[in-house]
């Protein structure tokens, strides 16, 4: 049969149109204008398929298969409009002459000819001129007038196809990873978050293209048959086969429908499927036609890859490049290589997750005697087993794995069998996203779950409003404003003798103004001690049970917010501490200073009265004036103890209040400062622990 390629030959057009024009004259006689037009180009068509689509010859190449020079797409557009114009027309006029020409071509070229034509064209074609040594092949004019015109089977109209959509759980695993990255890319490095982001794009990139199609990729070593399988799988040598290594230098698609290769209108499918491959025209194939072929492994764009241990770089980073794309892959192994490290370490491992959209076939096994193929088989499923590769077997999802002869034919069947299955599920596209979710999941694995408890306790964020309380000096504060109430208490309230030598006394112990002041600067340079040490402590519990980025972001937080913190402490100590003036006064004070100045007053009184006594001023009795004093001296001690006794309650209650407000000054500056940031790093990791729950499907992740 003919291989015919994407590639456009613009420059044998007119040869087509005279071609076209000559065909049709003789029928254009026999029929009216509109059906002569018709039929005209259905015989065209039919006489064009005999030698390619391009309106040039063909000859038999050395794989005993038919190959054309060059495709022509003006002559592809008229057989599809030929087909869809007057049916009834072509059918009559041109039904006898396909009938004829295809005879003619399955009694010259089928795949049933002997192997002796075979060799014999080989020998008659070694002569001419070979194009590029892999794909299409050049003939003489000579060649192609002696070949039998050949007509295969018409393609079937293409039909438009619906983008690809993913299920529910997809697409909430997707929406999960998308909120997973837009919430970490100030956390955590672009590196960390480069496959999930390759995850995204490509899952939004595949769901605009065909869902109707699956792009299957075959992949193996050097020498592993893989290029042969293609062929086979093709039903015509498409990708060159032979010793030299490497053979396959670039990808090569062979499509079973024209959707996946954008060679039908724009208006009905993404023609994006295999250019998303990077695959050129040039290198994109279709099979033979055949209905059998057709309908079972309908929506296949199979690709062949370069050898993924090819000594060329290049070859290898096609390889990757492609196998990152692709919906599914058959991996081919020999019975020499199956066991090989390359493909076990680099390959089959890292993709234990993709079981369900992998085919692992091991060709050759007609190079095997007796029993030894199910031996290697099962030693090949043992290696499998040790990657954590699942293998489809008892209806358990997995990996499926042949034993096949490319050479042969052995168990193609069977793989071929498997395929339609496999595509008839049209679940290929979404399960390999799925794989890719679950592998980028694991990959993040350790910068988002660590399986330990995080966060702050409400012990811990009281331990650290104790420490800046302590670190102002809350404590203190409420004692000095205790001691000053009682001081203006004992003020208020006591002898006027008493309050006179304390002042005397304060006179002469006057401090100079030296030793406290040392004291001022060594107590704040220990409150920002204590301040700092308190920021630490509260960062490392913080901290204690994150992922390494996680709780990097919480200790940074933290000393953000503890810069300038022992500043702002010292303000909210001045204007929270104790208030201008004097302390409030409670309502008994006035009938205790009215007491103290009564005994005052009978002091006065009782030695006014002796004295006047002693002068002759007045009659003398002693009685009197001695109980006055002796009242007076008495009850002024008694009052004031009274006094003190009665202000030790509302002190302690006044110096409670200043120390509760310093601590809740303190601890709203605290909270301001550090807690508020430190709780939004961690509200923010316990978001994105949420976000990978939904990703890893699990209620939520520690």
């Amino acid at each position: 049969m003919t291989a015919v390629t994407d590639q456009d030959h613009t420059d044998h057009t007119n040869h087509t149109e005279h071609a076209d024009h000559a065909g049709g004259q003789g029928h254009a006689d026999a029929a009216g204008d509109d059906t002569g037009r018709a039929e005209e180009r259905s015989e065209n068509a039919a006489s064009e398929e005999g030698t390619p689509q391009d309106g040039r010859s063909t000859a038999a190449g050395p794989d005993g298969e038919d190959v054309a020079e060059g495709p022509e797409p003006a002559a592809e557009a008229a057989l599809e409009k030929s087909e869809g114009e007057e049916p009834e027309h072509r059918a009559a006029g041109g039904s006898k002459k396909s009938a004829a020409a295809s005879a003619g071509k399955h009694a010259a070229t089928g795949p049933e000819a002997p192997a002796k034509d075979r060799h014999a064209r080989v020998q008659a074609d070694s002569e001419g001129s070979w194009d590029d040594g892999l794909i299409a092949r050049r003939v003489t004019e000579e060649t192609a007038a002696q070949h039998v015109p050949t007509a295969p089977a018409r393609p079937s109209p293409p039909q438009a196809t619906a983008p690809l959509a993913y299920d529910g759980p997809l697409r909430s695993r997707l929406d999960a990873l998308r909120e997973l990255v837009g919430l970490s890319r100030t956390r955590l490095d672009s590196r960390t978050l480069a496959e999930a982001g390759r995850v995204l794009d490509e899952a939004a990139s595949r769901r605009r293209l065909s869902g109707q199609h699956t792009v299957v990729a075959i992949a193996g070593a050097t020498g592993s048959g893989k290029s042969q399988l293609f062929n086979t799988l093709a039903g015509v040598t498409i990708s060159e086969t032979g010793v030299r290594r490497p053979t396959t230098a670039a990808p090569i698609a062979c499509s079973w429908s024209d959707g996946a290769a954008g060679l039908i209108d724009l208006s009905l499918i993404h023609p994006g499927l295999i250019d998303r491959l990077g695959i050129p025209g040039r290198l994109r194939r279709r099979p033979v036609q055949s209905a059998e072929a057709e309908a079972q492994l309908r929506g296949l764009v199979l690709v062949d890859l370069p050898d993924h241990d090819s000594a060329a770089v290049q070859h290898r980073e096609q390889v990757d490049r492609v196998l990152a794309l692709v919906d599914a892959v058959i991996w081919v192994v020999d019975p020499e290589k199956y066991a090989d490290a390359v493909l076990h370490e680099r390959y089959l491992r890292p993709m234990a997750g993709h079981a369900e959209v992998m085919f692992v076939v091991l060709n050759q096994i007609d190079r095997l005697p007796g029993e030894a193929t199910e031996q290697v088989l099962d030693d090949l499923r043992r290696l499998l087993d040790e990657d954590g590769i699942a293998l489809g077997e008892y209806g358990e999802p997995g990996a499926t794995v042949l034993a096949l002869s490319a050479l042969t034919g052995d168990g193609v069947g069977e793989l071929r069998e498997s395929l339609g299955q496999f595509l008839a599920e049209r679940g290929a596209p979404a399960r390999r996203i799925a794989a890719d979710v679950d592998a980028a999941g694991w990959r993040l694995r350790s910068v988002y779950a660590t399986g330990q408890r995080t966060g702050l306790s409400e012990e811990d964020r009281d331990e650290f409003a104790a420490r800046l309380a302590e670190a102002i000096g809350a404590t203190a504060a409420g004692e000095a404003a205790e001691r000053a109430w009682l001081r203006n208490a004992n003020r208020a309230c006591g002898t006027p003798w008493l309050r006179l030598w304390r002042w005397y006394q304060d006179r002469l112990d006057a401090p100079t103004g030296r030793f406290p002041a040392r004291a001022q600067v060594d107590e704040e340079a220990t409150a920002r001690q204590r301040v700092e040490q308190a920021v630490r402590t509260l960062a490392e519990r913080a901290s204690t049970g994150l992922p390494a980025p996680w709780g990097q972001a919480v200790r940074e937080a933290a000393v953000r917010g503890a810069q300038g913190l022992p500043e702002a402490l010292d303000e909210l100590a001045a204007r929270a501490g104790l208030p201008p003036g004097r302390p409030p006064r409670p309502g008994w004070w006035p009938a205790a200073v009215f007491a103290q100045a009564s005994m005052t007053i009978l002091q006065v009184v009782g030695g006014l009265w002796l004295l006047g006594q002693i002068i002759g001023f007045m009659s003398p009795n002693l009685g009197v004036p001695v109980l006055l004093m002796v009242a007076g001296i008495i009850g002024g001690p008694l009052v004031e103890w009274s006094c003190r006794m009665a202000a030790r309650g509302p002190a302690r209650r006044y110096g409670q209040e200043a120390e509760r407000r310093l601590r809740e000054a303190s601890a709203g500056c605290g909270r301001a400062r550090v807690l508020d940031p430190v709780a939004a790093e961690l509200l923010r990791y316990r978001e994105v622990r949420e976000q990978y729950g939904r990703l890893m499907g699990v209620p939520a992740a520690r």
